[in-house]
C-alpha cells in the first residue's frame, strides 16, 4: 500500500483510497507547517512522481522568484523562517512557469543548455507545472517530475491541480495558525513580564504607605486603599510633629497603573523631605508644588492633594487643599454635615508659584471626618450612574459606629452600588472620629 499511486488505476481501487487515507491520517497529525509538507512529501513520493520542487514569488519583486521545496535536498530549509537559505531563481523555463498562472504539461522536457535551471532539472523528462493561488494571484507553483517522457496522463491534471491546492491552502492556514500561535506566545510573554513588573512597582509603592495606622491623641481613625489596577496612584501619610501635632495627608495622582504609582512615590518622597522640619499645610503643599511643576512628570498630569493638621490640645484641624476633594464633617452634636471648603487652590504640578492658604475647624467630641479620593464619589454603576456625594453622606448618618464600621459600611454601600462594575480609579478613605 505504501507505494499505491492514486493515479494509477491498474491498482485496486480501495488500496488507492487505502494509501490517501492514511496519507491524511499522517498529515493531520501534525501541528507545524514544515513537518506537515514534508509528511505529505513522503507518503506522497511514490510512482506519483519521482521528484518535487515548490517554487515561490511571494515578497520578490519579477523576474526573481525562489525555489522553496527540493525532495531531492537532504536537509530542507523551513521555507517560513529561513528564506535567507532558498536559493534565487530568474527567467528561463522555470521563470516563465511561475509567473504564468497556467496549469502546464510538459511531455518531453529538452532544456537548452543556457536555461538558468538546466542543471537543475536535468535527467527529468516529464513535467507538470500547478499554479497555487493565493488571493487571486499564483504566488506558488509545485512542479511535479519524472524520469521518462510522457509520465504523465493529461486526463490527472485537473485533480492534481485541484487536490494541490486544497493542500496548499491547508498549509497555509496552518501557518497562519503556527504564527497567531507564537504571536499570541509572545504576547502572553510579554504580559507576563509587564504583569510582574506591576507587581513589583505595586508591591514598592504599597511599601511607601504607612503599615500601621499612628495613636493619634483624642482621634479614633481607620483606612481604606485599594487601587484599581496593580499599581495605583492615591496616596496617604500621617506625620507626627515636634510640637504634638499631627499632620495628615492625602493625594491622588491623576492617571492609572504604573505611571501613577511612580509618581505618587515621587510626591510621597518630597513630602517626606518637607516634614523633616515643622510645617503647616499650605507650606506642605506649596513644596511639593513647585518641585512637581519644575520637571517633567513620569505621568504627565497633575496631583491633587489635601494637607491637614490637627492639634490635639486646641480641638482644631488647619487644612489646606490643591484640587482635592474636601473632606466631610460629619458633626452628631447636632447632626449637621458639611464639607471643609474654606481653602482651596489649583492642583500640584500644574502651575507654577501659588500661594496656598489654611483654613481652620475647629471639632468637638463625635465629630467625623471623612477624607476621600474620587474613585469612591466617582464610581459607576452597570447604567453609568455615579455613586456621587449623597451616598457617602448617607453612611455619615449613622452616629453609632466607630471609624472602621463607617468605612466597613461605606465600602458595602459601594459594592451594592456597583454591582458587575469593576473599579475605573484607586480608592482612598480615611475616617478620623474625634473621641474627646
Amino acid at each position: 500500500m505504501a507505494g499505491a499511486n492514486p493515479y494509477d488505476r491498474s491498482v485496486p481501487w480501495q488500496e488507492r483510497l487505502d494509501h490517501l487515507v492514511e496519507t491524511m491520517r499522517a498529515v493531520s497529525r501534525e501541528k507545524e507547517p514544515r513537518a506537515m509538507v514534508e509528511a505529505y512529501s513522503q507518503r506522497m513520493r511514490t510512482e506519483l512522481f519521482g521528484r518535487m520542487l515548490s517554487l515561490t514569488r511571494r515578497g520578490m519583486e519579477p523576474p526573481r522568484f525562489l525555489l522553496a521545496r527540493d525532495t531531492l535536498w537532504e536537509r530542507q530549509p523551513d521555507p517560513w523562517s529561513e528564506r535567507d537559505k532558498l536559493p534565487r531563481l530568474e527567467g528561463g523555463l522555470l521563470g516563465e512557469l511561475m509567473f504564468g498562472n497556467k496549469v502546464r504539461y510538459v511531455p518531453d522536457l529538452d532544456l537548452p543548455p543556457d536555461d538558468p535551471a538546466a542543471d537543475l532539472l536535468r535527467g527529468w523528462r516529464s513535467l507538470v507545472a500547478l499554479p497555487v493561488f493565493d488571493g487571486g494571484e499564483a504566488l506558488n507553483m509545485t512542479i511535479f517530475l519524472r524520469e521518462p517522457r510522457n509520465a504523465f496522463d493529461p486526463d490527472d491534471l485537473p485533480h492534481m491541480f485541484w487536490t494541490t491546492n486544497l493542500f496548499a491552502r491547508a498549509t497555509h492556514n496552518l501557518v497562519l495558525s503556527s504564527d497567531l500561535k507564537r504571536a499570541n506566545d509572545a504576547l502572553k510573554s510579554a504580559y507576563e513580564a509587564l504583569d510582574r513588573e506591576a507587581r513589583l512597582i505595586a508591591d514598592l509603592t504599597n511599601a511607601l504607605l504607612p503599615r500601621e495606622l499612628p495613636r493619634i491623641p483624642c482621634l479614633d481613625v481607620a483606612k481604606h486603599y485599594q487601587p484599581a489596577a496593580r499599581a495605583g496612584g492615591d496616596y496617604y501619610d500621617f506625620f507626627n510633629q515636634a510640637d504634638g501635632t499631627w499632620a495628615l495627608f492625602i493625594g491622588d495622582v491623576s492617571g492609572h497603573g504604573s505611571p501613577a504609582a511612580v509618581e505618587m512615590a515621587i510626591t510621597r518622597t518630597l513630602a517626606h523631605v518637607r516634614a523633616e522640619s515643622p510645617f503647616g499645610p499650605a507650606e506642605m503643599l506649596a513644596f511639593l508644588n513647585e518641585r512637581l511643576s519644575g520637571r517633567a512628570l513620569v505621568n504627565p498630569g497633575f496631583v491633587t492633594a489635601l494637607c491637614a493638621v490637627y492639634d490635639p490640645e486646641r480641638g482644631t484641624i488647619r487644612y489646606s487643599s490643591a484640587g482635592h476633594h474636601p473632606p466631610r464633617l460629619k458633626r452628631c452634636s447636632d447632626g449637621s454635615l458639611f464639607s471643609l471648603d474654606g481653602s482651596g487652590s489649583p492642583p500640584l504640578g500644574v502651575l507654577g508659584r501659588i500661594r496656598f492658604k489654611d483654613a481652620e475647624q475647629e471639632l468637638v467630641a463625635g465629630d467625623q471626618l471623612v477624607f476621600y479620593t474620587d474613585g469612591i464619589t466617582e464610581a459607576m454603576n452597570p447604567s453609568g450612574e455615579m455613586f456621587g456625594l449623597s451616598r457617602l453622606d448617607g453612611v455619615l448618618e449613622n452616629c453609632g459606629i466607630d471609624a472602621n464600621r463607617i468605612i466597613e459600611s461605606v465600602l458595602a454601600e459601594l459594592d451594592a452600588f456597583r454591582g458587575s462594575r469593576d473599579l475605573a480609579d484607586d480608592v482612598t478613605m480615611i475616617v478620623a472620629r474625634v473621641t474627646g
